[in-house]
């Protein structure tokens, strides 16, 4: 495993670095499958904001797209 690594110049740092948007983005997704949205079109717009910017886009869905959801109430 070690010479995996090291063969593709790549440690332990940079692959946190690198899986952390993609943990963010599958996280953010999961969460907006499971969601029931005010408005159908918004979930659509938030797939695909978080597919075409995966950071940002689910940074954004985090913390301004739970404001959307339609409450159970």
């Amino acid at each position: 495993m070690m010479n995996t690594l090291l063969f593709m110049n790549i440690g332990i740092s940079e692959w946190i670095i690198l899986f952390f948007p993609l943990v963010l983005m599958v996280y953010s997704l999961i969460d907006l499958t499971k969601s029931q949205f005010s408005e159908p079109v918004n979930k659509i717009i938030w797939v695909i904001i978080i597919l075409f910017a995966p950071l940002i886009g689910a940074l954004l869905y985090l913390t301004l797209g739970k404001s959307q959801k339609r409450s159970n109430t």
